[in-house]
């Protein structure tokens, strides 16, 4: 299980994120007591590797609710009515076992616009479907959408209307702070000799949460490559030679 204390820096997008899904799940009574309904919908985009999925997984953590993930690209069926009957499913399973948290990962590819291209009947009846679940007769007591896109541009208009995915998160690269945190957090547990982890922060500007953990893992690799099973320490030399091979995924 993921926990906030798990990913490194985002504490606006941490703190929007508890009180727009771990609140109202956690404290349904007062949302009922002072007459305020949490949001259906969570929308989070930012570049590939900068936690969405992560986020999205501590949030249900922390909340205590059930996760149910889905990537985008598995929902889609050559067969008729598939797709949509997949939706109805996962939505069914969730009112099952609120409170729960719904994930779709690259939403992008089940709910792009619809009318935009040849061939996406199948897409324009799956954004159909998930707007009917998401507005339906039947109450999502005590589910919380979330979805996660790289690209919010091409997302039909309709998701993003009152009453559906409410509350947009943009979910940035991370600054000095949150890289510090990052880092913190994947060399925790790991002996290092002579390695100051601020002077790593410079560095690794433009990284995402992702490139930095590959880079801890590569550092590791290095050391091991050099004593094998006579390894003791993670030296700096083992980062620097880190850093010339593993490079930002955004540049």
């Amino acid at each position: 299980t993921v926990k906030w204390s798990d990913i490194g820096g985002l504490k606006e997008v941490k703190q929007r994120l508890q009180e727009a899904v771990e609140w109202p799940l956690k404290y349904p009574d007062v949302f009922k007591r002072i007459n305020v309904e949490g949001p259906k919908g969570i929308l989070l985009f930012g570049p590939p590797g900068c936690g969405k999925t992560l986020l999205a997984k501590a949030v249900a953590t922390e909340s205590e609710a059930n996760f149910i993930a889905i990537r985008g690209p598995e929902l889609i069926s050559k067969w008729v009515g598939e797709s949509e009957k997949g939706i109805r499913k996962i939505f069914s399973k969730a009112r099952q076992v609120a409170p729960s948290i719904i994930f779709f990962d690259e939403i992008d590819s089940i709910a792009p616009r619809r009318g935009q291209e040849s061939g996406a009947k199948v897409t324009e009846r799956m954004v159909n479907q998930l707007l009917t679940e998401m507005d339906g007769v039947e109450s999502l007591e005590r589910v919380i959408v979330i979805a996660a896109t790289n690209r919010p541009d091409i997302l039909d208009e309709a998701l993003l209307r009152p009453g559906r995915f409410d509350v947009i998160v943009e979910i940035p690269l991370p600054d000095k702070e949150s890289r510090l945190d990052i880092l913190k957090i994947h060399t925790k547990g790991m002996p290092l000799k002579g390695v100051d982890i601020n002077e790593l922060v410079q560095p690794t500007e433009g990284f995402t949460g992702a490139d930095i953990k590959s880079l801890t893992r590569e550092a590791g690799l290095n050391a091991i490559r050099k004593g094998l099973d006579k390894t003791e320490y993670v030296t700096k030399e083992d980062f620097k030679e880190a850093l010339e091979k593993v490079k930002s995924s955004k540049k």
